[in-house]
């Protein structure tokens, strides 16, 4: 077991089209309002997917149910889990994050003794970023974030 007590903090589905998927939240369920962010380099950086070095961009949008951020994700360019979550299974929910993370190379490394790899890491913003490969084990990917700061104004929100 690893040390640090798993909180949920946030929920992520990928989609293929993000601004109608801001949309159908919004008219649907009545989440929002979204605040939203293009992730791509130079500012997504040290990115590796399965320890290989990669470049992808990506359009983000969050917004808050309650105490838990509901994160959208599409792929833009690039390879990345997200954009291989997207050509197998057509978008849905892809993981689940915690942000309650102190020591982010301890955490990963008391993950791989348990015998979970990591998928995917990236920096962006002030997070640090790290994907593991719990699909099969826990039927969803595991993401822990570890924040410096806190994120810029959006690009754009909805509604």
């Amino acid at each position: 077991m690893v040390d640090e007590k798993f909180e949920l903090g946030q929920i992520c589905v990928v989609v293929k089209n993000l601004d109608e998927a801001v949309k159908y939240y919004w008219k649907i369920l009545g989440i929002g309002p979204w605040s939203i962010y293009t992730a791509k380099p130079p500012e997504l950086r040290d990115t590796k997917v399965r320890g290989k070095d990669v470049e992808f961009s990506m359009k983000l949008a969050f917004a808050r149910v309650g105490s838990i951020i509901l994160e959208l994700i599409q792929p833009l360019e690039g390879e990345s889990i997200f954009k291989e979550f997207l050509d197998k299974k057509g978008g849905g929910l892809h993981h689940i994050a915690t942000y309650k993370v102190d020591d982010l190379d301890k955490t990963v490394a008391q993950f791989k003794e348990q015998g979970i790899d990591v998928l995917q890491t990236v920096k962006w913003r002030g997070a640090s970023v790290v994907h593991l490969d719990t699909e099969e084990k826990l039927g969803v990917i595991i993401e822990l974030i570890k924040r410096t700061t806190e994120l810029p104004p959006p690009e754009a929100t909805y509604p």
